[in-house]
C-alpha cells in the first residue's frame, strides 16, 4: 500500500543513535494533509487519493478551487497533489493525514524541485571532460562537433549547455530516522531535493519495499 503526505523542508541537521553514531538526517515538517478527493477505477480509470497541504487566503483561491474544497468542508490549499494507491477503501474523503502514517525505519521516496543553478555549460551541467588546456590546443571547455552525423541538425536530447536545476526529482529508499507526531516533523536520513523551505512530496518507497 502506498502512503503519502505533503510537506515543507526544513534544513539538515545530525541527530546521534543508540550506538553513538552521527546521522545526518533532513528535517521535513508535514502539517496535516487533508484528503481533497478520491479517485477511483470506475469515475478516472485509475485508483489515486489527491491530497492538500497549506491553507489558502480565500481571496486568492478561485471559485473552483474554494467548491472543491468546499466538498469536503475544508479550506483552500495553496498544494495538491496526487499519490497512487491500491486499498483506496481505506481512505475518505475529507479525512486528514498526519506524519504518523510513517514510522522509524521506513523506507519512502521523497520528490522535489531541485535548486535552479541558472544557464551551466555541458561540463557541469553534463559532466562532460574538457579538452587539454596547454600545447596549443584551440578546445577546452566546448561541446564538441555535432555534425558527425547529421549536419544538417541537432538532435532532440543532444547534451548542450543550458539551464540546470529547477526540474523535479526524486530521491528513492530513504530511511525515516525518526517521526515527531507532536511537532508534525519527519526526519529523513541523508538528504532530499530542494531549497530550504521547498515543498516535497513523500511515499511509500516504490522499490525498496
Amino acid at each position: 500500500m502506498t502512503k503519502g503526505i505533503l510537506g515543507r523542508k526544513i534544513g539538515m541537521t545530525q541527530i546521534f543513535s543508540e550506538n553513538g553514531e552521527v546521522v545526518p538526517v533532513t528535517v521535513i515538517q508535514a502539517e496535516p494533509n487533508v484528503i481533497l478527493q478520491k479517485k477511483t477505477v470506475e469515475s478516472d480509470g485509475y485508483e489515486a487519493i489527491q491530497i492538500g497541504f497549506l491553507d489558502q487566503k480565500e481571496s486568492r483561491a478561485t471559485k473552483a478551487e474554494q467548491g472543491h474544497a468546499a466538498k469536503v468542508e475544508a479550506n483552500p490549499k495553496r498544494y495538491v497533489r496526487e499519490i497512487r494507491t491500491t486499498k483506496i477503501d481505506e481512505y475518505e474523503a475529507g479525512q486528514e493525514i498526519t506524519v504518523d502514517v510513517f514510522q522509524s525505519g521506513d523506507k519512502i521516496d521523497v520528490t522535489g524541485t531541485s535548486k535552479g543553478k541558472g544557464f551551466q555549460g555541458n561540463i557541469k551541467r553534463h559532466n562532460h571532460a574538457r579538452g587539454p588546456m596547454s600545447h596549443g590546443s584551440r578546445f577546452h571547455r566546448a561541446p564538441g562537433s555535432l555534425g558527425s552525423i547529421d549536419a544538417m541538425r541537432v538532435f532532440k536530447g543532444t547534451k548542450l549547455p543550458g539551464q540546470m536545476g529547477n526540474k523535479q526529482v526524486t530521491i528513492q529508499n530513504l530511511e525515516v530516522v525518526q517521526v515527531d507526531a507532536e511537532r508534525n516533523v519527519i526526519l529523513v536520513k541523508g538528504n532530499v531535493p530542494g531549497p530550504k523551505k521547498g515543498i516535497v512530496k513523500v511515499t511509500t518507497a516504490a522499490k525498496g519495499n
